[in-house]
């Protein structure tokens, strides 16, 4: 018996060889997005233990020890492994004699050491034991993922054609679904701007087959399980490559192009809505605008809707992400790390992300609406200058005091448009916000900040599933007092001291006092020194806007 499915659809782009990309002409800005293509490995589960004759290399799951001292003390081997074991001289009990006590989930045996061959009717296999986590550990989908992630690490290391994977668990679970999501994205590969040197990881793989013990009670949720996954691993490979593209390639129009291909390949699920200067100014956004006047390119405010497939609607839901696709800091200009600042359209990235995966796996019962307004935080003669009074599409005056805080300014059109505009219940916004909040949390963990308890254990809850660390932060109202302007309703930076908390407080002003709202900084995890973009945020929001029509 063999589930496999290939429907997912990706953002490739087919006609565009490596190392080639659209950028700038002296006149003309970039037009275009390229996008990195869905690695072409297939995944195929089965109960039959003979595939792994088939196979270049195979990986077999063992349990490992209790780290509380209980349960087995040697090796617990079980179901295929056990049969395989046996049939071939206790292959899997020598390998792991020796190293069991470190046998934790995701870890290898036989990765640093030499990996026994076995010679089958002439031909020759790797094998390799991993560890699943300890006996009797509930299968959750952090730990799915982690082993996804270490199972296509090990086919990078080795490069092999065919690798079979042996597990002892039943693959009819939600779980399984992030296992293939974190595979698929262990493998993600971005050459787009490389024209030498091209390394493509595990180039000559082309199927993963899954060999489980029970895994195939119900084949359907399986076949759904892996496209889920695909369509995780498609939205978080977007929210990679929007943050990971440089400045002459990302703009306000190569990015709403982009965003309308998300609605386009979604099969119906997703519309798209995308307004320009003159939409914008009839609705009044008078903070966005002031910051876009110093961009290249014209602002393009981005809304996709997404509508269920049966049409029935429980709670339509927001959620806004900060689109600053370069901040040189404008005329408060940054004095270091400049060539990081394609990050800061973090929170767009992880916006069109879900919106990407959302409009594949279809969840009932909530209409959500993704909204980005996006720009970029330039120097020229237009661009807004310190003392400027902007007005917000709610009719807010703020006075701009540094024009380096210019997101919040964005968003407070882009809050106000998600509220009376799209008419949301709730609404939850990200965004590489501060660097205050960096301080705070370090570069792993995102802070959220709302006044509802609720959503704030909404999103607790959906941060243990998925695996994206938060931490609920201060909501000090005592520090509104710090917003105040002598000249105008706001000022867009309050004192050094609690400056995360201060731009939370002054989003709050464009969302209805009675609606409940969430402000996420993800500044700290969104970048990776040593990797570059991590997709952050994609994750979080999907499975919060699934979780909205249950």
């Amino acid at each position: 018996m063999v589930a496999r499915d290939r429907s997912i659809s990706v953002m490739s782009e087919p006609n565009m060889p490596v190392g080639v990309f659209f950028t700038w002409s002296m006149d003309v800005a970039c037009k275009k997005l390229g996008l990195t293509r869905r690695h072409g490995a297939d995944i195929e589960v089965t109960d039959n233990l003979s595939e792994v004759e088939n196979s270049d290399l195979t990986i077999f799951g063992v349990f490992g020890p209790s780290e509380k001292g209980e349960g087995s003390s040697t090796p617990l081997i079980s179901g295929k492994a056990k049969e395989y074991d046996s049939k071939f001289g206790s292959v899997i009990t020598e390998m792991i004699e020796e190293s069991y006590e470190t046998l934790k989930c995701g870890s290898v045996v036989g990765a640093s050491t030499p990996i026994t061959r076995i010679v089958n009717d002439g031909m020759k296999s790797s094998v390799c034991v991993m560890g699943l986590g300890e006996e009797r550990e509930e299968v959750s989908e952090k730990s799915m993922a982690k082993l996804g992630a270490a199972v296509a690490a090990k086919c990078c290391d080795c490069n092999a054609k065919n690798v079979s994977f042996v597990i002892d668990y039943d693959l009819s679970n939600s779980s399984f679904s992030s296992f293939v999501a974190e595979f698929y994205d262990a493998l993600h590969s971005d050459n787009r701007y490389k024209t030498r040197d091209v390394k493509t990881k595990a180039e000559n793989l082309e199927l993963l087959t899954i060999v489980c013990e029970k895994g195939m009670s119900d084949e359907a949720l399986i076949e759904k399980a892996i496209k889920t996954g695909r369509a995780y691993a498609a939205g978080i490979r977007l929210t990679k490559d929007v943050v990971n593209a440089p400045h002459n390639v990302l703009n306000s129009e190569s990015l709403a192009k982009a965003a309308k291909r998300v609605a386009d390949e979604s099969g119906g699920t997703i519309t798209h809505k995308i307004l320009g200067k003159e939409e914008c100014e009839e609705l009044g956004m008078g903070a966005y605008l002031g910051v876009a006047r110093g961009s290249e390119t014209e602002p393009r405010f981005i809304h996709l809707t997404y509508k269920p497939p049966s049409g029935i609607v429980k709670k339509r839901v927001g959620i806004v992400g900060k689109g600053l696709l370069f901040d040189t800091g404008g005329y408060n200009i940054k004095t270091a790390m400049m060539e990081l600042m394609k990050f800061d359209c973090g929170g767009a990235a992880a916006v069109l992300g879900a919106a990407k995966i959302i409009g594949n796996i279809a969840p009932e019962g909530v209409e959500a609406h993704f909204i980005v307004a996006a720009c970029e935080n330039m120097v020229n003669e237009k661009a807004m200058v310190p003392s400027d009074i902007l007005t917000a599409s709610n009719g807010l005056t703020i006075e701009v005091l540094n024009t380096d805080a210019e997101g919040r300014l964005t968003m407070a059109d882009a809050l106000v448009y998600a509220d009376r505009e799209a008419k949301c219940d709730s609404i939850i916004e990200l965004s590489t916000l501060t660097g205050a909040c960096m301080v705070s949390l370090g570069k792993k963990i995102c802070g959220v900040w709302t006044h509802n308890d609720d959503l704030a254990k909404e999103l607790e809850d959906v941060s243990k599933t998925t695996g994206e660390k938060s931490w609920r932060m201060p909501m000090e109202t005592e520090y509104n007092e710090l917003l105040k302007s002598k000249i105008a309703d706001l000022k867009n930076i309050g004192t050094r001291y609690g400056g995360a908390i201060q731009a939370a407080l002054f989003l709050q002003n464009f969302v209805s006092e009675d609606k409940p709202f969430a402000h996420i900084d993800i500044a700290g995890p969104v970048w990776d020194d040593a990797k570059g973009a991590t997709g952050f945020g994609a994750k979080m929001v999907t499975e919060w806007v699934s979780r909205q029509g249950k």
